[in-house]
């Protein structure tokens, strides 16, 4: 059975993360290029790097939520043989599909910090030719983080789930099969009782 603690806090992990991923969006760094007042160069000035920040904490919750639905899985194939199912074969294909929403999210995410911490001090200085843009990161990279980061916290627990039925019906014997043989030995023996029964009445005669 699936620890309710593992998918409670892991949940809780995932929900702020994909909150600070939106925030991070909202909050990414704008700028504006600027003309000191001899005119001599242009500059550019940032807002606030608080996406940096926020992409940075969404990074690391991110990776604390994988490690801990990993560590409670044992990755999938590093703990004991699970006998072939329905539930095993969901959780193989679950279990793809979270590393892949999550290496996406990953490289969203610090490639969108990495970006926004990235500042052009000067833009133009003593008529340059082709003066550098000032670099701020493109709308929706942080969206996306947070997109993959939601995807993958939902496909995460589906897949503790399956893997946590698959591992159960393991260890554990079907109790569906055990019900079918009591129940058939059950039905052997008062059938054999009842002929006995006939049989020593036919005797008494």
């Amino acid at each position: 059975m699936a620890s309710k603690l593992v998918v409670i806090i892991v949940f809780i992990l995932d929900l702020i993360a994909v909150g600070l991923a939106i925030a991070a969006e909202q909050r990414r760094s704008v700028v504006k290029v600027v003309t000191d007042n001899e005119k001599t160069y242009e500059y550019c000035v940032y807002g606030t790097d608080i996406a940096t920040s926020y992409g940075a904490g969404v990074f690391l919750l991110h990776c604390i939520s994988q490690v801990l639905i990993m560590s409670a899985s044992r990755c999938f194939c590093c703990g004991k043989s699970l006998n072939p199912s329905g539930s095993r074969a969901c959780a193989l294909i679950l279990f793809l599909i979270c590393w892949v929403f999550f290496l996406v999210a990953e490289v969203c995410l610090l490639a969108a910090s990495i970006r926004n911490a990235y500042h052009t001090k000067y833009r133009k200085m003593w008529n340059i030719d082709n003066p550098p843009s000032c670099e701020v990161i493109r709308k929706g990279v942080f969206a996306a983080g947070a997109a993959f980061a939601l995807f993958t916290a939902i496909v995460s627990q589906f897949y503790y789930v399956c893997y946590s039925r698959a591992r159960d019906a393991s260890q554990n014997p079907s109790y569906l099969t055990m019900s079918y043989f009591s129940q058939k030995a059950m039905f052997l023996g008062i059938k054999s009782w009842r002929l006995m029964y006939k049989k020593m009445q036919l005797q008494s005669l």
